[in-house]
């Protein structure tokens, strides 16, 4: 069926179809990954999916029907039309409700196709036909053609009152789809809350569980369906985790007995031995580096158990002092090394933290630069809430400084030197526990400058009024 655009028709009663109206304009809408928001989303585009493709098929359904009727309708009648007028050329009259009726003889073809050229054009069938009347508002009708050599005959069916049918069918259908939407995402909403319900009361039971030392039992608080076996997995994993944790616990706390034991007999024995007059110079040196290998294993143990309880120990530890016995237990192990070790800045600076803790954090950080400082100098540089630790070393390359606080990572220049790399990386964890901050960079001409910062904010820094007892 061909479809064009022609002037109205020849008749006094016009019935005109106003057709028009805007689409719907689809906002998308963003929503959070979360399981409640993917089940209320399932639901909706399942409702509007269902409902959008019953209401196509509908829609078309009900156009090609109407279609065929009325082709169907005008067939009948066309053929109706030319045998009437067979019967009684005199009388080519032949109206029906909503179709008018028209024959031209021969002498008349040229009229046609001068005053109907679109109409002249057309071939045998039925055509649909839009165009404007003489007030210039919108028509439609279909057009029945069949021409013999005797007559041309046109039959028009007025579509006007269709096309309004049609529209109001399309606003219902509109309706319809809106309204299903609607009631798929109230329903998605309901079946949302409900099966996520238990899931979160198993979120808000477990973060509850996860702030006291002994795990609450949460499957007897579910049945048993799925939530219930996560609840039941939950269970024997924080179990299972417990013991780990408390089998951690007591490892360390073993492991620091009996290493204490043994460094305090180390540590008595040296400081008689210290205490003898008739001494030599190359034995008391060496009772010495005995001595602060104490000290530091002694420092070491008891950071490292602070570390695995994940507890802050308190202390008013004077970074100045700290930092002044560090070098002095380095100076005695330069071996003749071309390398100044100095303290400059200002001092007062204390913080609410074990000498342990301290030493351990600033040792390392001084360590390795006397490790990898073959000449020059070291120098510790004591600011208002933080202390820089500046070396005239090889420097600090692109990969070494994107991986120096990771544990086991060896510097470029480590070569042979003794070490595990696990040094900065306790550095870095008791930074994490303390709150403070420690950053190792290039310096401007050469060397590394490491600079660990305090919290300003109590407990982590104390003026030196308050360091006081």
């Amino acid at each position: 069926m061909a479809s064009v655009t022609a002037s109205p028709l020849p008749t006094t009663d016009k019935r005109v179809a106003q057709t028009g109206g805007t689409a719907p304009v689809r906002r998308r809408m963003r929503y959070r990954r979360q399981l409640r928001s993917r089940i209320i989303l399932a639901f909706v585009l399942l409702g509007f999916g269902l409902t959008a493709l019953f209401a196509w098929a509908t829609n078309f359904t009900r156009t090609r029907v109407e279609n065929q009727l009325v082709e169907d309708l005008m067939n009948r009648n066309i053929s109706e039309f030319a045998r009437q007028f067979e019967r009684d050329p005199s009388n080519p009259d032949f109206a029906v409700d909503q179709i008018r009726a028209f024959v031209y003889t021969p002498d008349k073809f040229d009229s046609v196709r001068v005053n109907r050229p679109e109409w002249a054009d057309l071939a045998d069938g039925i055509h649909g036909i839009t165009g404007t009347d003489e007030a210039g508002k919108p028509l439609a009708y279909k057009l029945a053609v069949r021409k013999t050599p005797q007559a041309w005959f046109f039959l028009a069916y007025d579509m006007s009152q269709a096309a309004r049918g049609e529209k109001q069918f399309n606003r219902a259908i509109y309706g319809s789809v809106f309204v299903f939407t609607l009631l798929s995402l109230i329903v998605g909403w309901w079946s949302a809350s409900r099966v996520m319900s238990p899931v979160s009361e198993l979120a808000n039971r477990l973060k509850r569980s996860g702030r006291s030392s002994e795990p609450e039992n949460l499957a007897q608080h579910f049945p048993e369906d799925e939530v219930g076996q996560l609840a039941e997995a939950l269970d024997d994993y924080a179990e299972r985790l417990t013991e780990v944790v408390q089998r951690d616990r007591e490892f360390n706390a073993d492991v620091s007995h009996e290493l204490r034991t043994p460094l305090a007999v180390i540590k008595g024995a040296v400081e008689l031995l210290l205490s003898r007059p008739d001494l030599d110079d190359k034995t008391r040196t060496r009772l010495q580096r005995i001595q602060r290998a104490e000290q530091q294993c002694t420092d070491l143990i008891s950071a490292l158990l602070l570390l695995s309880r994940n507890e802050r120990g308190h202390g008013a530890t004077d970074i100045g002092k700290a930092a002044e016995q560090l070098l002095d237990a380095h100076r005695a192990q330069l071996g003749g090394k071309p390398l100044e070790l100095h303290v400059e800045g200002q001092r007062g600076l204390v913080v609410d933290a074990p000498e342990a803790a301290v030493a351990v954090a600033l040792g390392n950080l001084i360590g390795n630069a006397v490790k990898y400082t073959t000449e020059g100098s070291v120098v510790v540089r004591l600011g208002q809430r933080s202390v820089e630790v500046i070396d005239s070393g090889p420097g600090l390359s692109e990969e070494d400084a994107a991986k120096l606080f990771q544990r086991g990572y060896r510097g470029t220049h480590a070569g042979h030197a003794q070490g595990g790399g696990i040094g900065l990386s306790i550095v870095r964890r008791l930074c994490m526990l303390y709150g403070w901050d420690v950053q190792v960079r290039p310096g401007r001409e050469r060397g590394v400058v490491a600079t660990l910062t305090f919290d300003a904010q109590p407990p982590y820094l104390l003026s030196a009024s308050e360091a006081k007892p």
